[in-house]
């Protein structure tokens, strides 16, 4: 039997990173991750709330749930939390009229917006589109503003596919902070508007509810920040080096979400 810790204790619901902790994305479309298709029936079987809290930026959410639910995941678009609906009620909100830096797939979830005569300009993971030309044009537009505004939907600095890691959002964001010496907007983990947001989504206040990543510091520390307990996973981008993190110190490791799972579940 494992041991679960005290941090197994009072949970009502879990917000569940996808990328690393699912599955590992892919050119292929990717690969589950050995017991997580199991592990989400089990803890929707135990009557826990389950949310997916993502910064999955290469498509729309619906593309991304069908993606998810041909590889056994049974999971709705209503649980997951993703960056671009966050970032188009921040648009909306706003009155802005973005210029789009993304992969080509997520385009349609801004397809309301006025693109002409941009004032803003919104970052996303865009993969192949990352080239020098495209960061030029939205460096050019941003340094020509009065007041810049950059929206970068996550942070993170890498990430894992199946061929290896792959440079993130993240670098491409500083980048552009770097040349234009000004500051992005960051939606999606781990600013904590967006983790309160799935938070009230999963309907849990954040002392009842568990946050399982692969990412030390945008999954782990943005949870933490948030009043969560939050997981690290052994899989995904997982390193080593992550467990002498100067900053954050997960609530436990666990080797992959299934084990995670088995725990809770026994605390119930």
């Amino acid at each position: 039997a494992m041991a679960g810790g005290s941090w197994a204790r009072a949970v009502r619901g879990l917000l569940l990173d996808v990328s690393g902790v699912l599955y590992d994305s892919g050119a292929d479309g990717g690969v589950p991750i050995a017991g997580s298709a199991e592990a989400v029936r089990r803890i929707k079987a135990s009557g826990l709330k389950l949310q997916l809290c993502t910064n999955e930026t290469q498509a729309t959410r619906e593309n991304f749930v069908r993606k998810l639910r041909a590889m056994g995941f049974d999971i709705s678009v209503a649980e997951v939390t993703a960056p671009a609906p966050a970032a188009c009620h921040l648009l909306k909100e706003r009155g802005l009229r973005p210029h789009l830096l993304v992969h080509n797939d997520l385009v349609p979830e801004f397809a309301e917006f006025d693109k002409t005569n941009p004032n803003c300009v919104v970052l996303g993971d865009a993969a192949e589109n990352f080239t020098y030309a495209n960061l030029n044009e939205a460096f050019r537009l941003l340094i020509g503003m009065e007041k810049p505004v950059l929206i970068s939907l996550g942070k993170g600095r890498y990430y894992k596919e199946t061929d290896g890691l792959k440079l993130d959002v993240g670098a491409y964001m500083k980048a552009l902070e770097y040349a234009c010496d000004i500051q992005a907007e960051v939606v999606g983990k781990p600013a904590k508007r967006f983790f309160e947001s799935a938070l009230a989504e999963l309907g849990v206040p954040p002392e009842q509810a568990i946050m399982i990543g692969d990412d030390i510091v945008n999954d782990v520390g943005g949870a933490q920040q948030c009043g969560m307990r939050a997981l690290q996973v052994r899989t995904g981008k997982y390193r080593p080096a992550d467990e002498n993190h100067p900053e954050v110190k997960p609530d436990a490791y666990v080797n992959n979400l299934a084990e995670a799972v088995d725990i809770i579940l026994q605390q119930l």
